[in-house]
Parts: C-alpha cells; structure tokens; sequence
C-alpha cells in the first residue's frame, strides 16, 4: 500500500511542483521543449541500449546459457523507458539513471541477488516426475539449489544417485 500511495499521489505532486518551478524560471515553453527533448533523447538511448542488451542476451541463449542479466535489465530499461515518457523531470532523471549502462548494470545486480535470495528462502523448487529433469541440470532434480563458491559462482559437477540405483534394484527383485 505504501509504494501505491507514493507512485500515484505523493509522485505525482512532487513532478507538478518541480514542474512549476522550472517553469517559473525558463518559462512555460522552454519547460514543455526540455520535457519532449528528454523523451526524444530517452527513446533514442532506449532504442540503443535495448538492441546491444537483446543482441547480448541472444548470445548467451546460443552459447547455452540462461541470460537472466540481460532479462533483468530488459526489464529495468522498459521501466526507464516508460519513465522518460512520462512528463516530469524526476521520472526523466530516474529513467536516465535506468538507461545508463552503469547504473542498470548495478541495479540488475541487485534485482537478481535478491530474486536469489528469495527462491532459497521460500523453498519451493521444481521436482520433475519420473526422474527426468526438463530443464537440465539445477535445483529441478532434488529441489537443492545451486551450489555456489564464495563469488556467487555455479560450481559445476557430475554425479550418481546411489539412492535412486537401489532403489531400481529393489523393485526389480
């Protein structure tokens, strides 16, 4: 309830205000050309930074790997774009902040720490019937997740469920 109350009500007043003061200041023309230019420079750097974060993610999907980065900041740029749309300038300096590889960069890297953080504290994991794993290897099978290094690294491996072969034993006998 608290971010609804902010996004459409306290937000809102706080862009009409700055708003009216820049335009007391450089005058109500200039202040509605600022505000388009910003759009203009807004889509021109979505369209930009969108197509190298697709091209990105296109080549981790062929290299085999999941491009949960580039989905995250996919997302972070649709949100800065729809920002700089939006009339103001507190919305356009958040936008740009969404833009600027940097600053989305970080803030995927926050995004997905705590998507992390919150799969392995909900305990729910997939666990595929039969055996059979569709996803590949991961948390699917057991409902374990990753094993990780000290730098937040996937440590890769192989292994037998013994448990598994036993019991297939057992059932045969």
């Amino acid at each position: 309830m608290p971010i609804l109350l902010f996004v459409f009500i306290i937000m809102p007043i706080a862009e009409m205000a700055v708003l009216i003061q820049v335009g007391t200041e450089i005058g109500v023309f200039n202040t509605i050309g600022l505000v388009l230019l910003t759009a203009v420079l807004g889509a021109w750097l979505l369209r930009q930074q969108g197509l190298a974060t697709l091209l990105r993610a296109n080549q981790r999907l062929n290299s085999g790997e999941l491009p949960a980065k580039e989905v995250a900041e996919g997302l972070i740029l649709a949100v800065g774009g729809v920002l700089l749309l939006t009339p103001g300038f507190i919305t356009d300096a958040v936008g740009f902040l969404c833009l600027i590889p940097l600053s989305r960069h970080w803030l995927s890297a926050q995004a997905l720490k705590r998507m992390l953080v919150s799969g392995r504290s909900s305990g729910f994991y997939f666990r595929s019937g039969g055996g059979q794993n569709p996803f590949g290897q991961g948390p699917f099978d057991g409902g374990q997740p990753f094993e990780r290094d000290e730098n937040g690294e996937i440590i890769e491996g192989e292994y037998q469920d013994k448990t598994r072969n036993d019991r297939d034993r057992l059932d045969k006998k």
